[in-house]
């Protein structure tokens, strides 16, 4: 198992993040990460990703949505032929600390056998992760659209 972990402090509530984070269709605006998202936003829809990490080229997976708690936390399980070769779980957090600011996490959990030896690819995805935390803040706190 491993897992990789990155987060941000953003001057916008949980609502403004969490709109910005569900408008899939304006992820190519401002996405360098997490290219495309297609699918619905519900527990037990099918989603259709394409992610980019940096470097890398492009990989397009169809995970499961295992979590979407508004303003709170969106989460899928990915994985790759077959369950236990290397399935990811990834998860958007987000922490309200007061004010009008939100802590956003991204994270997320490998697991399978191929794991161990995918270590060089999961340090660029570390680095996607961060690529996105930055952009989604520079999104959130440029935005004039109020909160909903």
């Amino acid at each position: 198992m491993r897992e990789i972990r990155d987060e941000i402090e953003i001057d916008g509530p949980p609502e403004r993040v969490w709109s910005v984070l569900m408008d899939f269709d304006a992820y190519p605006e401002w996405n360098p990460f997490v290219k495309r998202i297609s699918g619905r936003a519900e527990k037990g829809a099918k989603l259709d990703v394409r992610i980019v990490p940096p470097g890398k080229k492009g990989m397009r997976f169809k995970p499961t949505v295992i979590a979407a708690e508004p303003r709170r936390e969106f989460a899928w399980l990915g994985k790759v032929l077959v369950p236990g070769l290397f399935d990811g779980e990834h998860h958007f957090e987000l922490e309200d600390l007061g004010g009008g600011r939100t802590r956003f996490v991204q994270r997320e959990v490998f697991k399978g056998l191929l794991t161990p030896m995918l270590g060089g690819m999961l340090d660029n995805t570390h680095e996607g992760f961060r690529e996105l935390n930055q952009a989604l803040k520079r999104r959130v706190e440029s935005s004039q659209t109020p909160a909903t």
